[in-house]
């Protein structure tokens, strides 16, 4: 049985991809890299993946290497680094240690209500204000801002999971 993990297409689409950032449209504000051989914290190490997989198609159910939903992408960046998180966005919500939204850090997930009361989407917080998510079928993982007019008042928590 295929595990349903994020939500479908959402009621009100969101911006087409003309409209966020794209790998080649980033903006140039810093975001987590090893400097001098420096520790890299875990959070900045789970941004550094996820920002890696810009571009891979969305599919859902998808859980890498190659193709991923919402909570699938969560789970394979966190995987990689040795840390076993459930698969759908309502189980890892329930998991995850709760964060003050005005304390997040890179790393730390963010849980969305796309439609109804259920958590039904989740993203990974990349710093700066922007999120690592993958949206729906024919959109690919991409990079939005916390202040996207679609997102923002579907916000419903942040969670931590490392």
């Amino acid at each position: 049985m295929l595990l349903a993990s994020c939500a479908g297409t959402p009621p009100v689409s969101p911006p087409p991809l003309g409209d966020i950032a794209t790998p080649g449209t980033l903006d140039t504000s810093p975001m987590p890299q090893r400097q001098g051989g420096a520790e890299i914290s875990v959070g900045s190490e789970i941004v550094i993946r996820a920002i890696s997989l810009l571009g891979a198609p969305y599919r859902f159910g998808g859980s890498g290497p190659t193709a991923f939903d919402c909570s699938g992408l969560v789970q394979f960046v966190h995987h990689e680094l040795g840390i076993e998180v459930p698969r759908t966005a309502a189980e890892q919500y329930r998991a995850a240690e709760p964060i003050r939204l005005g304390d997040i850090e890179p790393g730390d997930l963010l849980f969305f209500r796309i439609s109804g009361k259920r958590i039904s989407h989740v993203a990974i917080y990349a710093g700066s204000g922007r999120f690592v998510h993958a949206p729906q079928t024919g959109r690919p993982i991409e990079l939005r801002t916390l202040d996207d007019d679609y997102y923002k008042p579907r916000l419903a928590g942040a969670g931590r999971l490392f």
